[in-house]
């Protein structure tokens, strides 16, 4: 099938490709097929593919790091390559930065540094591209996106119509937004706009290894650039590069427990690692309730548990999604039994 756009502005042509390998198209490098597939590079391709395909099932990708192939995909994939980005307001303390959809995440936050723009410095080396950051609501080393997430435009699926959700309309949670929720599946995320500082900026190393980095280099008084370093090197040590080695970063979420529960199974563990989110809450490192499992490193055929981050699950080379997934109710079930808590899968199961 092929669509042709007669837009003088933008003269473009794509074609649906039929049967199309989906193996380089998502970082745990499963091969599985699409029914069809297609890429779109702005709105007006993206609002014709909908219009002409209104009836035919459909699933959006984007950059593919947050996702687990456990079957052929049965529907028309559209992977969203909307590009750019731009400053859109600023003022002497902040500035107010737009990144379309399909711009790469790790790629834009070493750009806003090298603006001298903070606020996404500590979520360096997440893989993934902009679009898809506001549904996870992703995160690292003490931030989230919606700590700096001011808006983002997104296409409706069946009315091809353009809404705006604030901050508050996208309902953040931890791994969570109303993407994920009351709406999952009927938007498609365009663009996102970010708030960021350019000067005033607000240092956070306390989180993680950060400040261990920093002084492994003799930083006292860290930057932007100093934070994103430290982390890039942090993350470089833990987690495997997914063109070398298939995954999805982390895996699992880390499980949220009441203080109750928690008392009693830190007193059957005292040893047990935990970060206090609430009055009535504790936080618990997943990959530490996995290493304490003994599952750390722990390979079954071409499926395992990285050697040096216990929240990975890799592809060695040739596993199936559902040889991974596999493994990943080995994990959940094992801490389970060990611990009595029930950790979820922080990447989407297809």
């Amino acid at each position: 099938m092929n669509l042709q756009f007669t837009n003088k502005k933008a003269l473009s042509f794509m074609e649906i490709l039929q049967n199309f390998s989906l193996k380089n198209y998502n970082t745990f490098g499963i091969e599985a097929k699409a029914k069809a597939f297609v890429a779109v590079h702005s709105i007006a391709e993206l609002k014709s593919v909908l219009e002409q395909n209104a009836s035919e099932k459909k699933f959006i990708l984007g950059g593919g790091s947050n996702m687990l192939l456990t079957q052929d995909v049965d529907a028309l994939v559209i992977h969203i390559d909307l590009k750019g980005k731009e400053i859109i307001q600023e003022d002497e303390d902040f500035v107010w930065i737009e990144a379309q959809a399909g711009e790469n995440w790790h790629e834009l936050v070493l750009w806003a540094i090298d603006q001298n723009f903070g606020g996404l410095e500590n979520m360096s080396l997440i893989p993934g591209n902009v679009g898809t950051t506001p549904v996870q609501n992703i995160g690292a080393y003490g931030t989230e996106i919606k700590d700096t997430f001011i808006s983002c435009e997104a296409m409706n699926i069946a009315s091809q119509e353009m809404q705006t959700f604030s901050n508050a309309e996208c309902k953040f949670g931890y791994r969570e937004s109303i993407f994920k929720n009351e709406i999952k599946g009927e938007y498609i995320i365009t663009s996102v706009v970010f708030k960021l500082t350019k000067r005033n900026h607000k240092i956070n190393t306390s989180y993680g290894d950060i400040l261990g980095e920093l002084a492994k280099n003799n930083i006292s008084t860290p930057g932007l650039k100093d934070v994103s370093n430290a982390v890039i090197a942090i993350r470089q040590s833990k987690l495997p590069d997914p063109k070398e080695l298939g995954n999805s970063g982390s895996f699992f979420k880390n499980p949220i427990i009441s203080k109750t529960e928690f008392e009693k199974i830190h007193a059957k563990f005292p040893e047990i690692k935990f970060f206090e989110v609430s009055d009535t809450e504790v936080k618990v490192p997943a990959g530490w309730l996995i290493e304490q499992a003994g599952l750390k490193g722990k390979r079954f055929g071409d499926a395992g548990i990285h050697k040096n981050q216990a929240l990975v699950l890799v592809n060695y080379g040739h596993a199936t999604g559902q040889e991974i997934l596999d493994v990943s109710k080995k994990v959940q079930q094992t801490v389970f039994e060990i611990f009595g808590i029930k950790i979820e899968a922080e990447v989407n199961i297809i």
